[in-house]
């Protein structure tokens, strides 16, 4: 069974428009493309500004030819980047069906430096359980995470409406928040574990 969000009910009050939000899907799609456009040397921008957690904790240092940025930026910087056009595709539909709303409540400045720094901290804390591997570390999915706390904390009795596959059968129905993001969370959590 999957279930896939389209919209929300909820309606922006104080601002008029999301371009924080709009922006930062702007960005994602654009470094990913950008990535693309390298071609086979995709991987090399991953080591260049991913976060690489012996990179962060100094148990490695980069070839100099890959070093850009200090590798503290790199939290920053790989919150942009993309494993492939699904993990871009999940992560920016779900920032767009619940983004706005987040942005909404806070403003757009604290909205965006909720973003930046809750991103720059799932992957710090990400690095940290593994912190020798010499993975690079991309995706906005942390930064995501957060922004679907935020919603469940700020909207917790809005509904949604999604499309459920079971199987062959695809149907759209409207589900309570908490009970689209709680699957969500119950996913990541499983996905987590098989993947480990």
């Amino acid at each position: 069974m999957a279930i896939l969000p389209l919209k929300d009910d909820n309606v922006l009050k104080r601002i008029s428009f999301q371009y924080v939000t709009v922006g930062l899907i702007a960005a994602c799609v654009g470094v990913f493309l950008w990535q693309l456009s390298l071609g086979d040397q995709q991987g090399r921008a991953a080591l260049q500004f991913g976060a690489i957690p012996s990179v962060l904790f100094g148990a490695r240092n980069l070839a100099p030819d890959l070093y850009v940025i200090p590798s503290y930026l790199t939290l920053f910087t790989s919150v942009f980047l993309h494993g492939g056009w699904m993990h871009l595709a999940f992560n920016m539909l779900f920032l767009w069906v619940f983004g706005d709303n987040v942005e909404d409540s806070m403003g757009h400045v604290r909205y965006l430096v909720f973003f930046l720094i809750t991103g720059a901290l799932a992957a710090f804390a990400h690095a940290a359980f593994e912190a020798g591997s010499s993975a690079p570390l991309i995706g906005a999915s942390g930064a995501i995470s957060a922004i679907l706390g935020a919603y469940l904390v700020l909207h917790p009795r809005s509904r949604v409406l999604v499309l459920i596959f079971l199987g062959f059968f695809i149907q759209t129905v409207r589900l309570p928040a908490v009970i689209v993001l709680g699957f969500w969370i119950v996913l990541q959590l499983f996905s987590a574990v098989t993947e480990s």
